[in-house]
Order: structure tokens, then sequence, then C-alpha cells
């Protein structure tokens, strides 16, 4: 608050003194601080001084002592002049006024104002400042009216002589301290708002603590203290803590410590060979030279089933629209004869042109609905045909744990399956190899104007089970029908074999296919005739 004293030149020293006491024993029932009640005073005759702004004292005493220097002014009563000069001047951050605090001016003046005071003091309630009017003697009860804030039987007061300013200070006192501040303003307490004399302050609830803002409450966090003992972690909760374990402890009777949960030796696990046990899981093994079956229990010599794929589609600009639809649906036909699950088979799609995007991550998807259903949603890139990168690609980071292959030691075969139409624009070679050197298991599968050596080069061996090649697309549906993607050299055998394309059958094949396109080609020309008769007509 700012409290604005008025001294003419008719106060005697003995009544000045009297004034001095009373600004004291207001200050007296208020809660001063910086955080609680601020205080400026400003002393006013015919010229306006601050003795001191809301954040020149934080301390009691040191407003006493303040007020106890105040050397009077002389003459002239410009009351409007000093309410400008405390709403333009006092009541500003550079002086130390805080937003969403009241702001409160107490004017004691002896005399009737020689300035306009109606319209400033209007101004000053309208910027939301609370002003008290109390006047001395001879002051003027309409001016006190005019600039006092309503209801005036709270905010004006009228004492007939300095004698009795302090009888009346108690009087007043009341008047404003009963200001319950918490209720009165937008104190923006989160838990709890409580009134002091012309202040408030917040608390928060038990449990929590204030934070700086000195309104906000965070809850006491009990693990930040470094004396929880818990092993693994410590969890705060209200008014305290509790010890959690990571995945695969359990916490022992002590609430503390934490050990670790052998699954292999608690859960019937059924591993045929081996179990280990992993933090909260387990997994089986199988001897060298043997591979876990399909229930990821049992082992055998071969399975078809359980493998992590990847597959590379060939995005470029050679494919075209309505082709890479076709690509699109063989995927999913080489899907439909996978038994896709989360332990079984995992599959990754890459697409690439001039660049390589990961379309799906190996452990993206655990249904072969799922994986469908992402193929189809697949975009189509367009542009070049950079096999390489998207081979280096695939052993880098499809087949990375993290992505979903799962680790090496789990002899769960890798398969890739490279898809392409066209010549590669960079080096094949060093990856392709890399690839293989890595375990990974190579087919590759060409159309149109692919190229054979470079197909051969990718694929796994022998050849002639990893390696397909047709003149079209709409013939790929076939490769995809007798794609078997399995390590099993027993169940390989009938695999169709790359086609010599000048072998009867395939000399048969190409005239037939001839026959059926130039037929296409002399209906579309006669129709495209009988248009152009027609439109002649």
């Amino acid at each position: 608050g700012i409290l604005l004293t008025h001294h003419s030149r008719s106060v005697r020293p003995h009544e000045f003194e009297t004034m001095r006491k009373f600004m004291i024993d207001i200050l007296n029932t208020l809660d001063i601080g910086l955080n609680a009640t601020r205080v400026g005073v400003v002393q006013y005759s015919s010229q306006v001084r601050s003795e001191f702004t809301l954040k020149a004292h934080a301390k009691l005493e040191n407003m006493v002592r303040g007020i106890n220097q105040i050397i009077p002014l002389a003459q002239g009563t410009m009351t409007g002049l000093a309410i400008k000069y405390v709403m333009n001047e006092a009541f500003t951050a550079e002086a130390g006024d805080r937003p969403k605090v009241p702001n409160v001016a107490v004017i004691v003046t002896d005399g009737r104002p020689q300035d306009r005071v109606a319209e400033v003091a209007a101004e000053a309630r309208e910027k939301g400042i609370e002003i008290y009017a109390v006047g001395v003697a001879r002051a003027d009860m309409t001016s006190l009216r005019a600039m006092a804030s309503p209801p005036f039987e709270d905010h004006v007061f009228l004492v007939e002589s300095f004698d009795l300013i302090h009888q009346f200070g108690l009087q007043f006192q009341d008047k404003l301290c009963g200001v319950d501040l918490c209720l009165e303003s937008d104190h923006g307490c989160e838990h709890i708002c409580e009134s002091s004399p012309g202040s408030y302050h917040c608390l928060c609830l038990p449990g929590y603590t204030l934070n700086d803002d000195g309104k906000t409450c965070a809850v006491i966090d009990y693990c930040s203290f470094g004396n929880h003992s818990c092993e693994h972690e410590c969890v705060s909760v209200l008014n305290g803590y509790h010890c959690r374990c990571n995945e695969g402890y359990r916490l022992l009777d002590d609430g503390k410590t934490c050990q670790d949960m052998d699954l292999c030796n608690t859960v019937e696990h059924g591993c045929e060979h081996q179990c280990v046990s992993t933090p909260g899981s387990y997994y089986c093994i199988c001897p060298e030279g043997q591979l876990l079956q399909e229930d990821g229990k049992s082992c055998g010599t071969c399975k078809s089933a359980n493998i992590d794929l990847v597959l590379l589609i060939d995005g470029s600009k050679s494919v075209r629209p309505q082709n890479f639809e076709l690509v699109k649906k063989f995927v999913n036909q080489v899907v439909d004869s996978l038994d896709v699950s989360a332990h079984g088979t995992r599959v990754g799609l890459v697409q690439y042109s001039s660049r390589v995007r990961t379309e799906f991550p190996l452990n993206m998807y655990h249904t072969a609905d799922e994986i469908k259903a992402a193929v189809m949603k697949v975009e189509y890139m367009e542009k070049g045909t950079m096999t390489g990168l998207a081979l280096k690609h695939m052993l880098e980071n499809s087949f990375s744990e993290a992505e979903g292959a799962r680790p090496s030691s789990r002899n769960i075969p890798r398969v890739g399956l490279v898809f392409t139409d066209g010549r590669s624009q960079d080096d094949i070679t060093e990856y392709a190899k890399k690839a293989k050197e890595a375990g990974i298991t190579m087919y590759a599968v060409g159309v149109g104007k692919a190229v054979e050596d470079e197909l051969r080069e990718i694929a796994s061996e022998p050849l002639e089970k990893h390696f397909y090649y047709t003149t079209d697309f709409t013939a790929i549906s076939t490769i995809a029908e007798n794609l078997k993607l399995n390590v099993c050299p027993e169940e390989s055998q009938g695999e169709i074999e790359v086609k010599d394309p000048c072998a009867c059958e395939s000399l048969v094949e190409f005239q037939q296919a001839t026959m059926s396109n130039l037929e296409q080609i002399t209906q579309k020309h006669i129709l495209h005739k009988h248009r152009l008769l027609f439109s002649f007509r």
C-alpha cells in the first residue's frame, strides 16, 4: 500500500508528530515484508515527494526509521497531482509493485484540494487502486468522497482534530485490515491461502512443498533426500516413498533389496535342450547344428516357419505405379505363406530408390493381417535404383536387435529378399558379400530389365533355390506361390528354377504372350478407327 500524507502551512509541528505516530500505528498492525505487505510513503503539498518506495524497506523498523526522518513540506494542497503520481510512479514494477497483489492508497489530508481530484481519482480506481480518504480538522467531506473507493462508509473518515487521530487510528486499522485478501483478491494459491493483516501467503497440503513462485505446490520428493537405501529404484509417493525392483527381479521382505528371478528355475519352461533366464523372462536354446522349432521349445535339424525376414523392394521410377501395386500384392502373398508371430516369423519391409526407407522394422507388427495392411499403405518412391545402399541398410539397420532382429545366439535364421526390376546404379558386390558372410540367407527376385549377374551375386547358394526371374510383373505371383523362404534343403525340392529363355517351353510362353498383346493392340486400333469414322460423319 501507499500512504499519502498532506502537510499544509497550517499544520503545527506537534500535529505533524501526531500524524507520524498515526502512520507508525498502522504499520505496526501489518505483516511487513517483500513477500508480504509492502508499504511506500508519499508526502505532498504544492509539490509531491516520495519518501520511500514499495521496495525500499523489507523490515518494519527500517520503515519506522524512514517515517521518523520525514521533513514536512510547506504550502499547498495538490491532492490530484499526488494521486496521479501514486498511479503512474508509485504503483509501478520499477518502484516495487507486484502483479495480482491488491493496491491500496491511504490519503491523509487536512485541507481542501487546490486542483481537480474527481477525474484522476476515478482513473486510479479503474486501474484497481483501492483508495481510503482520511480527513483531519478542516478537510472537505465532498472532496474526500470524490477521491475514495465505494462504499464510502468503509473508505471515508473525518477526524475533528489531530489530537483525536491516534484514537481514530485503531478504528481505521480494523477497516483496513478487516479485508480478507484471500477472498478479495486473485491470490493464485494452488492449495491454501492464509490471510494476515493487509496481506496473505500461500501454504501447501501435507506432503507438498511450496515452489519458488510462492504459489504452486510440488510433491515432496522423499527419494531425493538420498537416505532411502533402495537397491534398484526409489519411487516417491505422498508423504513417503517405496522401493521398486527392475524387471526380472522381486522385492524382498525388507522392502529395499532385490533378488533376480531365475524364471528357468521357477516356471515350467518346457525347453527341450536348455532354458536361458533373462530379467523378467526366459528363452530356449538348442545344441549347435539344431534349430529351435516353431513352438519356441523343441529342437530339430530344420524348420521353415521361424525366421526373421526383411524384404527389400525396388521403388524406382522404372517400376511404374500400377506395377508397384503388383509388387505390394507379391509381398502380401509371401506373408500369407509364413507363420507370422512375435515368437515365430517376424517381417520387416524396406523400400529403396535413390535413397532407402524402412517402411516398418521387424518388431513393429506381429500378425499377418497387420503386416498386409501396412504393406498396402506403402507409398511409391520413384527415382533411382541404389540396390547396394539398400543391402547396406538391411545389414546394418534392419537386422539389428534395435529394430527387432532376434539375437544370433538364438539361432533364428535371418532371411533377406531383394525384389528389383533394373540394373543397380551403385556397387552391390561389397554388401551382397557381407550379407551372406553375416549368415543372412539371400533371395533375389528380378523382373523385366533386372540384370541376371547382379541377381546371382545377391542370391545365396545354391542359386537355383534362391534366384528367380520373370519377364513381366504379371508373372510374379507365380514366383510368390513357389517361393519357400526356408532353410531346410530337404524342403526346397520342387521350387521353380531359372528358366532358360531358349528352352522350348519358354519360347511357347513368349509366343503366346506376344500373340495376346498383338490381339489387344489390334482391338484398340479397330475401335479407335471406328470412333474416327463416326466423328467425321
